[in-house]
């Protein structure tokens, strides 16, 4: 299951990252997402969603949430 299909205000905790860019993994694990980590689905938008990791929001895009395993 990924972040695109997560319920709206439940909190999950992240399984999996997979994800082939190493940059693209680094900038996930320098906003506090990473393997064990909770996360919750503030809000789903046409181009991603809004997440919630640790004390911030970020807006993750299509491509960056399927890539979020929970």
């Amino acid at each position: 299951m990924t972040l695109l299909d997560a319920k709206e205000g439940e909190v999950y905790t992240i399984k999996d990252i997979t994800a082939d860019d190493e940059e693209l993994q680094s900038f996930l694990f320098s906003l506090g997402c990473y393997s064990g980590e909770p996360i919750t689905v503030v809000s789903h938008l046409k181009g991603g969603c809004v997440v919630s990791i640790k004390d911030g929001r970020y807006n993750i895009d299509t491509d960056l949430a399927q890539a979020i395993s929970i």
